[in-house]
């Protein structure tokens, strides 16, 4: 059996990562479209910390802040002329997965004028997108070094990923100090969002070696400061840098191995009953590991060293999964799943036991 790892992202890592390299910034192009969310970038000081590095280079630069959680097709498309209406070499991403994501296919439309916005899920144009940096604000998304961006289609409200070797970074900044302004809830949320990531990524046949490597540093610290979380209204500072690092570990597990059914099944909670991301990805981890167990028990057995007892663990990813007022019956999670009904998704396929749309309607009927 051969290994096929690709991750072809620069990544500085580390304190004032962005104002000691703003020369990277440089060899990207002269000006440079910058992504963000309404405020995250600039609550966090990465926004002004950015401007800063582009001005010490000579950059020229515009801000595009229309990008919202769960971004929209049309918000991407729209940013991608703001891009060519400016003259942008290259599209500068800040904030959490939202932005991050949205900036790998903004630098597509920038360079390929003739695509509406659903011809991203054809994969087919012309010129090269524009060189993308980015610069994350959460502890969660890996976004930073994977090759897929996930949008909302504005047509049916669904979410799904564009993913390929078009969409990777260039340059990914990943400065612990910008998760500093996260409030205790988003915190939660994006580090279970990690947990998913770094687990489902795991289980799959692909992780082996070097990825197993990424994905066994990795579940230690991440189990270890979430349950430092449970219970707390607060977060204590000192686990923001092990949960940031720790997150693009696991952006590293998933950028080579993709998740399990979880994800596909979160988004149905997010699209429909606003539940935030990670928290929506928690929300099936029992079902998870369950089947980890019976299907994967080696690497179960292993999970459980790297962690603690399993029911331990589904108790203590529970206690941070805090959903509110979901009802779904059965009727109605027969209705969700119809959109598996002619396809079944890679994440199902790669889980452990690989996954039927008969049993993810199951997992769907919600009583909270």
């Amino acid at each position: 059996m051969t290994y096929n790892v690709f991750m072809p992202t620069r990544c500085i890592l580390g304190e004032n990562a962005v104002a000691e390299n703003s020369s990277l910034f440089a060899s990207l192009g002269k000006k440079a479209l910058i992504v963000t969310g309404k405020h995250g970038a600039e609550k966090s000081g990465a926004l002004a910390d950015a401007v800063s590095a582009l001005e010490k280079e000579n950059i020229g630069y515009a801000v595009y802040n229309g990008i919202g959680a769960n971004p929209l097709v049309s918000s991407c498309h729209e940013a991608g002329v703001r891009a060519r209406e400016t003259g942008a070499d290259f599209i500068l991403g800040i904030g959490g997965g939202s932005a991050l994501d949205s900036a790998k296919v903004i630098a597509i439309y920038a360079s390929n004028g003739d695509l509406a916005p659903l011809d991203i899920y054809k994969r087919v144009y012309s010129n090269p997108p524009l060189p993308v940096a980015l610069i994350g604000t959460t502890a969660g998304t890996g976004s930073e070094v994977t090759a897929v961006a996930v949008l909302t289609n504005d047509e049916t409200g669904i979410k799904k990923s564009v993913k390929g070797p078009d969409c990777y970074a260039a340059v990914s900044f990943c400065d612990p100090k910008y998760t500093a302004s996260l409030s205790y809830g988003v915190t939660v949320s994006t580090a279970l969002d990690a947990f998913a990531h770094a687990v489902e990524g795991y289980f799959t046949e692909k992780c082996e070696n070097i990825t197993a490597a990424y994905a066994e540093k990795c579940i230690p610290s991440l189990y270890s400061n979430l349950k430092a979380l449970v219970g707390k209204t607060e977060f204590d500072p000192s686990l923001r840098e092990p949960l940031y690092y720790n997150s693009i570990y696991a952006g590293l597990v998933i950028n080579t191995c993709g998740t399990g059914f979880p994800h596909p099944l979160g988004y149905v909670l997010t699209e429909n009953h606003g539940v935030p991301h990670g928290t929506a990805c928690a929300a099936f981890f029992g079902y998870f590991i369950d089947r980890c167990r019976k299907f994967s028990p080696v690497k179960a057995a292993k999970f459980e060293e790297m962690t603690e007892d399993i029911e331990k663990v589904k108790e203590t990813i529970a206690s941070l999964t805090f959903l509110k007022d979901i009802k779904i019956d059965a009727e109605l999670a027969h209705k969700y799943s119809a959109r598996w009904e002619n396809v079944t998704p890679g994440n199902f396929l790669a889980s452990p036991g690989s996954l039927t749309r008969e049993e993810a309607e199951k997992m769907l009927i919600f009583d909270c």
